[in-house]
């Protein structure tokens, strides 16, 4: 058992994908790997694939992979006169197609923005760098007149903060990614580029219900969504790289403080992601506004915190761990934490009714934990999803349940195929939980499930059992 709530993940790259530095990560405290297709062959990944499900049956312990897609990237074409200076108040224009010859004109191969732009959107190119204004659209040029100028060079990124894009979510690379995850056996898929709740209907049909997706949210239209995508994904990933570059800096973080509550209220786990240590890609230490942003994502709620460069490529992964563990460990512990801890009112399932009750009752019992059984692991989302005070055992027959729920706040998840009823899993429940029970003690336990048995989404019952019935008497 980690010694906090909140859960780690960290992205697997060259500085970490051996095995050795996994099975240290692990043990420094992550909870998911995430690997980016945007970077490494197919053999690279599936050899860290390997070795993680090898450290899984070593440690036996359910380890979650996240399989992070590329998605669609829109980038400035070739400039073949090299690197230019564009000046505030320049006008210039911006060209379809992969290059130009001309000096006061950038190639943007990209039809669909000369499709969906209008007059008076933003251009955003190098990460923000450089800002533009579309001051009038032709059907294949954009005259523009720049903002915030700077130097400009070949294949730079471009945002649009002002325009809904009709562009696939998924591009050829990632269908073919997600097939060769998904053989692969990785349990969460995130998506790029979603914009609405629309966007994750290919993703959802092609998936199946093998891995989980996850939504990544980058944009200012998928905020405006947030409500249906969160209903509508598995999870979701606050990434403040690119979010940050399409809202201005002073609303990225109430923004972050909206999704994650509105997460919670939809029993979703969220994932706060980008530049959390990024200091410690060349340092040993964090800076101390980087210790005070992880501690803000706790505080805030989220479920899992991530690493990026930090532990791909950077100096000291695990480092980066460790540091990012004890700051979970100490914000969970401050006095504030627990105030913030609240349980929001969900309107829409009476399984959520049960949650907060099971989570209440262990509070007023002062029990030592918390069980569910799931199938899906819903019941022990939406368990989790309430904070209870208690470690929260998630009981599954179902190794990929068990997987994804590495990525779900507070939880535990034990692997059983052999409770095959009602009483055969209350006598797992009561066995799991011993190492939080003192030997002797009259503790009761909150037991989370449902009837019929077995069957996926009945969460219907609350019981309290005594942990040693022997001793103290029967359930």
């Amino acid at each position: 058992m980690r010694n906090r709530r909140a859960k780690i993940v960290a992205t697997v790259g060259p500085a970490s994908s051996a095995p050795p530095m996994l099975r240290t990560l692990f043990h420094a405290g992550v909870d998911t790997f995430r690997l980016n297709f945007s970077h490494g062959a197919h053999s690279d990944h599936a050899a860290v694939i390997r070795s993680i499900r090898a450290l899984e049956r070593e440690e036996d312990v359910p380890i979650g992979i996240l399989q992070d897609l590329q998605g669609p990237k829109i980038r400035l074409g070739r400039l073949p006169s090299g690197p230019r200076q564009l000046e505030n108040r320049e006008k210039i224009s911006l060209v379809l197609g992969e290059t130009t010859s001309d000096h006061t004109q950038l190639p943007l191969p990209h039809a669909e923005i000369f499709a969906s732009v209008r007059a008076g959107d933003r251009i955003f190119v190098d990460d923000g760098r450089i800002r533009l204004r579309v001051t009038e659209r032709g059907l294949e040029s954009l005259e523009v007149e720049v903002l915030s100028g700077g130097t400009v060079s070949d294949r730079k990124g471009v945002n649009l903060p002002d325009t809904k894009l009709d562009l696939p979510v998924m591009t050829d690379k990632d269908r073919e990614d997600l097939k060769f995850g998904l053989e692969c056996g990785v349990d969460w898929v995130a998506l790029s580029f979603v914009q609405t709740a629309e966007d994750l209907s290919d993703i959802k049909a092609l998936l199946e219900g093998r891995a989980g997706v996850i939504a990544k949210i980058e944009k200012p239209s998928a905020v405006a969504d947030i409500q249906n995508i969160a209903r509508s994904a598995d999870a979701i990933m606050i990434a403040r790289g690119d979010l940050g570059v399409e809202i201005p800096a002073e609303n990225v973080p109430s923004t972050q403080k909206e999704i994650i509550e509105i997460c919670r209220r939809a029993n979703r786990p969220v994932i706060v992601a980008t530049q959390m240590l990024e200091s410690m890609t060349t340092s040993p230490t964090p800076t101390r506004a980087e210790a005070s942003d992880v501690a803000t994502a706790v505080y805030d709620g989220a479920d899992a915190v991530m690493l990026s460069a930090e532990s791909a490529t950077g100096a000291y992964p695990a480092e980066a761990v460790e540091v990012m563990d004890r700051i979970l460990a100490r914000t969970e512990g401050h006095v504030d934490y627990v105030k913030r801890s609240d349980r929001p009112r969900a309107t829409e399932h009476p399984e959520d009714c049960i949650a907060r009750s099971a989570a209440r009752l262990a509070d007023e019992l002062s029990a030592p934990a918390i069980v569910t059984y799931s199938m899906s692991g819903a019941t022990a989302l939406r368990v989790s999803a309430k904070r209870p005070s208690q470690p929260l055992l998630a009981i599954t027959p179902d190794m990929a349940i068990a997987r994804r729920l590495a990525l779900a706040w507070g939880t535990r998840a034990l692997l059983e195929k052999n409770v095959v009823d009602y009483e055969t899993m209350v006598h797992f429940a009561r066995e799991s939980c011993q190492p939080f029970v003192p030997s002797g003690r009259d503790d009761r336990l909150v037991v989370v499930a449902g009837f019929p048995f077995g069957r996926s989404g009945s969460t219907n019952n609350i019981r309290i059992v005594r942990a040693f019935p022997k001793a103290a008497g029967s359930a």
